[in-house]
């Protein structure tokens, strides 16, 4: 890139990537004078998103680093789960200041679940010790498939009355009549994506920055993947990769899935899958939150279904695993446990060629349940200060 065109925001992002954080390394990465990377920190101070703090002294004077501040703004986060939600207010950094779970419905409907969503911003944001005004974005964790121009969800078997609604501009809608105002002029911008996509983001990126391919499988109500490939969320053409839950078991073509398909992996693994049949022992599960229960009380039947489904996950997995040459595979969600792990090992070291294990490190969940709520903040920061974006708002600020 030329140095003419590294404007404010590709400044920025020197900065919160770590690569340029004194004056003399801007210089040096970018190309531009002493005197344009002034102006150009002068846009990004004047806008409050800058820190300077004093650097080691080699003998001279001191260095000046500049540093992102996460605490001039914060956003809201929401991992929506088929049975309850979370909603966090985070500082850009991805700290949690205030949450609030609570049960709710997601076949109720998305008219009625965001405004109920919405009507708890305002204790949370006053509970993070926040004004309203300095919330910058809300992120929106999903189990669907996300179209992630449209921020619409497409066609998801576990959200009924989702397909295609405008999740966006309701939430904005509702924001604006339990909140009020955003820290913009416009509407308080809304970023929507799928939930493993978003725990995908936010383990990687708190614990795995090193691994330039990696993959989180979800194994909730659901089982989803999310897949990030060098620092990026990678979702296909239109949101539907990953969605692993609906790849087809050679040999279960009774099984009816909530898609309307037959033997689909979810339908036989998933935390569905297994509360029907701990149903069918006498056992009380309607959710893959039952299951989890039963699993935590050393349930026998629990255990032994889990890990079951942990092997036919690996037959899916296998393939995965072979496709995208992951550094990592992480489990997560209801049933990510010892027994279906031990089951997804079991298949997947027994029919994967040692080539391609050899490397790979099967681990789960380390941010556990905070996971949707950081990986949605993070999904809102990495939009909003994105260079174009960055600068975009940059020229508001000015007028």
């Amino acid at each position: 890139m030329a140095p003419s065109q590294v404007s404010a925001g590709g400044l920025l992002e020197l900065i919160r990537s770590g690569r340029a954080n004194t004056r003399a390394d801007l210089q040096r990465v970018t190309g531009l004078s002493r005197s344009t990377i002034g102006q150009r920190l002068d846009l990004l101070n004047r806008a409050g998103w800058l820190r300077h703090t004093a650097g080691a002294s080699t003998g001279g004077r001191p260095s000046h680093r500049i540093v992102f501040d996460p605490t001039h703004a914060s956003v809201i986060a929401v991992d929506l789960e088929t049975r309850h939600a979370r909603a966090a207010v985070l500082d850009l950094a991805g700290t949690i200041l205030a949450e609030h779970t609570a049960p709710l419905n997601i076949s109720d409907g998305p008219d009625d679940v965001l405004n109920q969503l919405a009507c708890w911003f305002p204790e949370l944001i006053a509970a993070a010790g926040v004004e309203a005004t300095h919330v910058c974005g809300i992120g929106l964790s999903v189990p669907g498939p996300v179209d992630w121009e449209t921020g619409q969800v497409i066609q998801p078997p576990i959200m009924p009355g989702w397909d295609r609604y405008p999740v966006r501009e309701r939430l904005q809608k509702a924001y604006a009549h339990h909140v009020g105002p955003s820290m913009g002029e416009g509407p308080v911008p809304v970023f929507v994506d799928n939930d493993a996509n978003l725990m995908a983001l936010a383990e990687q990126q708190a614990n795995h920055r090193d691994c330039s391919a990696f993959v989180l499988v979800k194994v909730s109500t659901g089982i989803g993947a999310g897949v990030v490939v060098d620092g990026n969320v990678y979702r296909g053409i239109d949101g539907g990769a990953g969605d692993i839950g609906h790849i087809r078991l050679h040999d279960q073509p009774d099984v009816l899935c909530m898609c309307g398909f037959h033997g689909c992996l979810a339908a036989v693994a998933s935390g569905r899958a297994l509360a029907r049949e701990l149903t069918a022992l006498g056992l009380d599960s309607a959710s893959g939150s039952d299951v989890k229960r039963l699993l935590a009380e050393g349930h026998p039947d629990a255990i032994r279904l889990a890990r079951e489904a942990g092997r036919r996950a690996g037959e899916v997995l296998v393939t995965i695993v072979t496709l995208l040459n992951p550094g990592v595979l992480m489990l997560a969600g209801d049933l990510s446990g010892v027994p279906f792990m031990t089951g997804v090992r079991e298949l997947l070291y027994q029919r994967a060629i040692p080539r391609t294990t050899a490397n790979l490190q099967v681990v789960t969940s380390r941010l556990g349940d905070h996971a949707g709520v950081i990986g949605a903040a993070s999904m809102v920061v990495e939009s909003l200060y994105a260079p174009d974006r960055a600068d975009a708002r940059l020229d508001r600020l000015a007028l």
